[in-house]
């Protein structure tokens, strides 16, 4: 099974054009937060920029439904932090307890607020 969540204000392709940063993650709690909200139905405004908190209330049936069936959250592991023109981007390893590992991607922080939350396949 293939989750997604679409990515607002940050191209793929752009992140790889960026060198990687050297240190921890910044963003864990608030992407914990997002997924755990997000498997049980909620797209949270607070920690989303406009273009995003819609893109995720347009999936939030299917995304609740797939995020669910993962199991919970069992470990997030910091992979790495990029610059891109729109600001960090972070990549996170979660391993779910149904087995699966997706790294996830969150970033474009502005205002307390992210532009990009997603899988990075």
């Amino acid at each position: 099974m293939r989750i997604r969540l679409i990515l607002a204000g940050v191209a793929a392709a752009g992140l790889m054009a960026f060198p990687a940063l050297a240190d921890d993650g910044q963003y864990g709690p608030q992407l914990t937060r997002i997924l755990a909200e997000a498997a049980n139905g909620t797209c949270l405004a607070d920690l989303m920029q406009e273009p995003l908190l819609t893109a995720c209330n347009g999936q939030i049936d299917a995304m609740s439904a797939g995020l669910a069936s993962l199991g919970a959250i069992e470990t997030m592991t910091f992979v790495q932090a990029e610059e891109t023109p729109e600001g960090r981007v972070e990549i996170w390893s979660v391993k779910y307890a149904g087995g699966m590992t997706l790294n996830w991607i969150i970033g474009g922080l502005q205002d307390g607020k992210f532009s990009a939350v997603g899988t990075r396949g």
